[in-house]
């Protein structure tokens, strides 16, 4: 063929058809990381030397994991999929190595499993593979010294230092006079909170709760009204307090459902912030609560807004009395509808409680732990006319809130006003 010549005919088909296939197998193989992975079972394989904990899955999806500190814990992180495991598939049934396992959204378009440890451990396997059964996820240890294991946190910390989950902007709101309340369900994602021994889980019963309560107080159509979070995914505690700052907001209400081990406790309970606990309960409760952010492998971090100047204390103590002052309305127009805790009011050092400028509680709906609570958490009449009940207690501390601001502006009867 002289230089220079068009290719023949037959050859330039050829070139096309290999060109197609090629970009045909492209676009299969991304269609199949594209498509949308479930781990549908989980189990935990005990062997002399090591330990196994598997996923079965409907995909091969990409895995990265590395061990944490304090307490020690494997940290397995994996583009976003849907775990279908009923909610007690995290119990470990006495493994050697695996104390407890959890799983869910750690931040948009991202999944993370959280492997609590006896001792200390080494990644023998973290990976997704194709077996007999279909493809599964694959996490071996093995037990290791407790000086290997602090080397191998220290240079994975070295190497990627662990930060906060990216989140979505929020959406910018339209200016208005109405006062905003943010409702913050508590936990979500990796963070599953409480699970009752029936396995409803906490992170589930307080956001029904939660949009319950954003629906009726949208309805009095007085006050604008933001959930932390409207889906299943965990959100670090420092960012549910600033999205209560960020948006202005008036009021701020975390909604909880925790577990006791003396399962004949019951009712609900309206906690606010304080320095020193209320009692040996509130305490604990308030320990618990802020390692929300370790159960999803976040490190915790010391609070660093304690701000020494007079108008930062000024305004923290008038907050705190708004707070004390609509938990004391909230706990009044709960009687109507449901059983309190014995000790309704209680207060502890609650991080989700801290914003200096905002009114903040933390209503405890009642415990998963007690069947009389678990019946009410569960019920779709109850939760409605309790949202309802809760609704109207917002409405009247936003209606106080509003004639104190309009009293200085407002002259007394014939007096003159200010020029």
């Amino acid at each position: 063929m002289r230089a220079g010549a068009p290719l023949p005919l037959i050859v330039l088909i050829v070139m096309a058809a290999a060109l197609l296939m090629a970009l045909g197998a492209r676009s299969a193989a991304a269609d199949e990381q594209q498509k949308e992975v479930s781990a549908l079972t989980a189990r935990i394989e005990a062997l002399p030397d090591r330990s196994r904990l598997l996923f079965d899955l409907t995909g091969l999806p990409p895995v990265t994991a590395h061990p944490v500190a304090n307490p020690p814990r494997i940290i397995v992180d994996l583009p976003e999929v849907l775990f279908r495991m009923e909610a007690n598939a995290g119990l470990s049934p006495g493994d050697k190595l695996i104390k407890s396992y959890r799983y869910g959204t750690f931040a948009p378009g991202r999944s993370r499993v959280v492997i609590d440890l006896v001792g200390p451990a080494k990644i023998l396997k973290a990976d997704s593979e194709v077996a007999v059964g279909g493809p599964r996820l694959v996490i071996e240890l093995a037990p290791t010294s407790a000086g290997h294991f602090a080397s191998t946190v220290a240079e994975q910390a070295r190497l990627q230092p662990a930060e906060p989950p990216k989140l979505p902007a929020m959406a910018a709101k339209a200016p208005t006079d109405k006062p905003m309340v943010v409702i913050d369900p508590g936990h979500g994602g990796v963070d599953m909170g409480a699970t009752s021994k029936h396995g409803e889980m906490e992170k589930d019963v307080v956001l029904e709760f939660a949009r319950a309560l954003r629906d009726k107080i949208q309805e009095t159509g007085r006050a604008r009204v933001l959930l932390t979070r409207d889906h299943d995914m965990f959100l670090p505690l420092g960012e549910r307090v600033r999205i209560g700052r960020e948006n202005n907001a008036s009021l701020f209400i975390s909604v909880h459902a925790d577990t006791l081990s003396a399962s004949r406790v019951e009712g609900a309970t309206v906690y606010t912030v304080s320095e020193r606990a209320s009692d040996a309960e509130a305490a604990r409760m308030a320990e618990k609560e802020n390692l929300a952010d370790q159960a999803a492998g976040l490190e915790s971090k010391a609070d660093a807004e304690e701000v020494g100047d007079i108008l930062f204390e000024l305004t923290r103590r008038e907050t705190r009395g708004y707070s004390r002052q609509f938990s004391h309305s909230l706990i009044s127009f709960w009687k109507e509808v449901g059983a309190l805790n014995k000790n309704p009011s209680r207060s502890a050092g609650f991080v989700v409680l801290k914003a200096f400028d905002v009114p903040s509680v933390l209503l405890e709906l009642g415990y998963l732990s007690s069947e009389k609570d678990l019946s009410r958490l569960t019920s779709q009449d109850w939760r409605e006319r309790a949202a309802q009940k809760t609704a109207e207690a917002v409405d009247a501390f936003i209606s106080a809130r509003s004639r104190e601001a309009r009293a200085p502006a407002e002259a007394p009867s014939g007096a003159a006003r200010p020029q």
